[in-house]
């Protein structure tokens, strides 16, 4: 049996990218009602519609913090329709209904597939930034 919080998990909890941007062109906050778990993201696109900037601020449990990490890790250069995409992905793969998404390092939360209760605080950064990306490029900031 693996473990659920391994090495790698807490290693990249306690990396998490903690920084607001000053001036985001939308900002998401997405919370978790099974744990209470917190993120919220700021992204700022490019001219030709790719993240240019990503501001995080997490709280939330190891899987949560280290969901964050590997998010911002890869999402500056991707689209808002690639962020969805493995957002949905994401989803999917988490309830057993298809492959783990094309995304660095996802694979580690394989161990979290089984512990439904965790999936949502896995979910939430990717949520976040695939939303704000969504408003950003639409022009619509967060309420």
């Amino acid at each position: 049996m693996t473990t659920l919080y391994n090495t790698e998990i807490l290693r990249l909890a306690a990396s998490v990218p903690d920084q607001r941007l000053a001036q985001p062109m939308a900002t998401v906050e997405k919370r978790s009602p099974v744990c209470g778990s917190r993120v919220t993201v700021d992204v700022d696109l490019a001219p030709d519609g790719r993240v240019a900037a990503l501001g995080l601020l997490v709280r939330a449990c190891a899987l949560g913090q280290a969901s964050s990490t590997l998010m911002a890790a890869h999402a500056i250069g991707q689209t808002p329709a690639a962020l969805a995409a493995v957002r949905d992905g994401l989803a999917a793969w988490l309830a057993g209904q298809g492959p783990c998404p094309d995304w660095p390092g996802l694979e580690i939360f394989t161990p979290a597939l089984p512990h439904h209760a965790r999936h949502a605080s896995i979910r939430l950064a990717f949520e976040a930034v695939a939303e704000a990306a969504a408003r950003a490029a639409d022009g619509r900031q967060a309420a």
